[in-house]
């Protein structure tokens, strides 16, 4: 980058710009927002981002987020929950996409992305493992698999259904009232609540 940009705000420019669908325009649109900004917006967000880093992790038994003193999170440590379902999705954000609906109650499985060759992720990449696990020590009668349709979801699914064939379990899919192609976490909690009651066999 051009040496008449002063090295902090290229170091932000290219932090910036490793995030996802975020190019070098955008990156330094963002850069130079915050550096034009008189008010603390950016201290407040450099405050945010080090909060998410030091007081955040990973709950140990569904892998969604919860905080470095609560663990497992605050869902897992339910007793009022349905103790014998677990949904699986892809991200963090798709388990409040599935709370939003109010009409679920069970547990959580987060994968932490799908299966995707061309980006390099496979199956050991993700938390696929650990979910076998939770069905081999734990009563569970039902893996409802929430990955969001498409290839990519779908293969995801699949591998799941192959990975617990044998464990008496029931796999099921929520109804494809959820457009091909669309992601959980934006779609409407009405159309997600009448997908989840009107999940089928995966098979």
């Amino acid at each position: 980058m051009s040496k008449a940009i002063p090295e902090p705000v290229t170091k932000l420019i290219e932090a910036f710009s490793r995030l996802p669908s975020i190019g070098p325009k955008t990156a330094a649109r963002l850069t130079y927002y915050l550096l034009r900004e008189q008010d603390d917006t950016a201290l407040v967000l450099a405050q945010a981002l080090t909060d998410m880093k030091t007081k955040t992790r990973f709950c140990s038994n569904c892998f969604n987020i919860t905080t470095q003193d609560v663990d497992p999170c605050a869902i897992c440590q339910d007793s009022n929950r349905d103790q014998t379902t677990i949904v699986v999705v892809e991200e963090p954000l798709d388990v409040q996409a599935v709370e939003r609906t109010g009409g679920y109650s069970g547990q959580y499985h987060v994968l932490h992305g799908v299966i995707s060759p061309v980006n390099g992720v496979g199956p050991d990449d993700l938390k696929i493992a650990e979910l076998v696990k939770r069905v081999e020590e734990n009563t569970i009668t039902e893996i409802i698999i929430a990955t969001n349709p498409g290839l990519e979801g779908d293969a995801t699914a699949m591998y799941i259904q192959r990975a617990l064939e044998g464990k008496g379990v029931r796999i099921t899919r929520p109804a494809r009232g959820l457009p091909t192609g669309g992601d959980l976490e934006y779609v409407d909690s009405v159309t997600l609540m009448r997908a989840l009651q009107g999940r089928s066999e995966l098979g």
